[in-house]
């Protein structure tokens, strides 16, 4: 005769019995604690948050690139303002060297050739006016120790009244532009007597 049909629970119960010693018997089997799938599962999360780790840090560094990438380009903007106008400058100065040696010329002349220079010498002070308005500044060093990074010697004389290596005439206006030299000072600097 067959047993007695099982009910609805004496099933449910009879299977979670099945079920649960299927689980222990692999532990018990390695001598684990632990199952298999837990221990795969905490080498991935492992492997995981290095990955994440390692993304954090190239998004850091990347960052950090783009800043200093950034910060390079807008000084390069600055400098290319600022030094826009040397060959420019460069160009403008023989003007401004001409104007004043007319200027040199006429002095003591006649007359009748004062407005000339009376107009000479306001378009040389409008020039200079507008070079000031760009920073560019003449290098005037009379009198001053000869700086071979302003200067650029054309004679060597020699000046008992002077110390040595003093500028002690100026050929030739030198001339910055925001203090960057565009053009030395050409000058005669005295020397110690023999």
């Amino acid at each position: 005769m067959d047993p007695a049909p099982e009910t609805g629970e004496q099933a449910g119960a009879a299977a979670e019995q099945v079920a649960g010693a299927a689980t222990e018997q692999p532990a018990a089997a390695n001598g684990d604690s632990a199952p298999e799938g837990v221990e795969a599962e905490v080498d991935q999360y492992a492997q995981l948050e290095e990955e994440l780790a390692q993304m954090k840090d190239m998004a850091l560094r990347a960052q950090a690139d783009a800043q200093n990438i950034k910060r390079r380009a807008e000084m390069d903007v600055e400098k290319a303002r600022k030094f826009a106008l040397e060959s420019f400058t460069r160009e403008l100065l023989p003007v401004v060297d001409n104007l004043e040696r007319a200027l040199e010329a006429a002095e003591g002349g006649d007359e009748q050739a004062k407005p000339i220079v009376e107009g000479v010498e306001l378009t040389l002070k409008s020039l200079m006016d507008a070079l000031k308005k760009f920073n560019i500044e003449p290098v005037d060093p009379q009198g001053e120790p000869f700086d071979p990074q302003l200067h650029q010697a054309m004679s060597m004389v020699e000046n008992p009244e002077v110390e040595p290596n003093t500028v002690i005439a100026v050929m030739q206006k030198g001339y910055t532009l925001n203090d960057r030299l565009v053009r030395p000072a050409m000058v005669m600097v005295s020397k110690a007597a023999n």
